[in-house]
């Protein structure tokens, strides 16, 4: 049995902390966190520290009804801790926050450049579907269960990874295109 008291106190008080910075600091202008690390895209402190605390009750509650699992463990406290460093950094960055311009000035960049960009971005995605087929065949091949699982959750990672590229890929190939018709 693991002892979550000292993750609920550290969690408290990263929950006071967040609605200080929030009070103080007002919303970002774009979500502080990957979705990967939090469900939802907010642009405040306090909803993340939320989720954490909420997913911190519910493996407090499973472990009181003696329904957790040792490997629900593993992964929800690998998820608690990357997440609570994760606000720990916004709150040791916020003094370089304060100073970034509201709405960074975008450096046109030149036609050769996105040309570049286009190119590397299409090889990430030769590389990472590489990858993904990679791993795809090793879920098939491997034998325990929880290997498996953690296999699965590379895929659905690379997955993600491969659809933000793509996505990339389209934006680069549509300035692309318009630049060349304006000329």
């Amino acid at each position: 049995m693991i002892d979550l008291s000292r993750l609920h106190s550290l969690v408290e008080q990263l929950q006071h902390q967040a609605a200080e910075t929030d009070r103080i600091r007002g919303e970002a202008s774009r979500p502080l966190f990957d979705q990967q690390l939090f469900r939802y895209r907010s642009k405040l402190l306090a909803p993340c520290v939320a989720e954490i605390a909420q997913e911190l009750a519910i493996l407090q509650k499973e472990q009181q009804t003696g329904k957790l699992l040792p490997e629900r463990t593993q992964h929800v406290c690998e998820k608690l801790v990357a997440q609570i460093h994760a606000v720990q950094r916004e709150f040791a960055t916020q003094h370089i926050r304060k100073n970034e311009p509201k709405q960074a000035i975008r450096k046109q960049r030149s036609i050769n450049q996105l040309y570049q960009d286009l190119n590397q971005h299409r090889d990430w995605e030769r590389r990472l579907k590489s990858m993904l087929r990679d791993k795809e065949s090793l879920v098939n091949r491997c034998g325990s269960q929880f290997e498996q699982q953690q296999l699965q959750k590379e895929v659905l990672a690379l997955e993600g990874r491969i659809n933000r590229c793509q996505a990339a890929l389209i934006k680069l190939e549509d300035e692309i295109n318009r630049r060349e018709r304006k000329g």
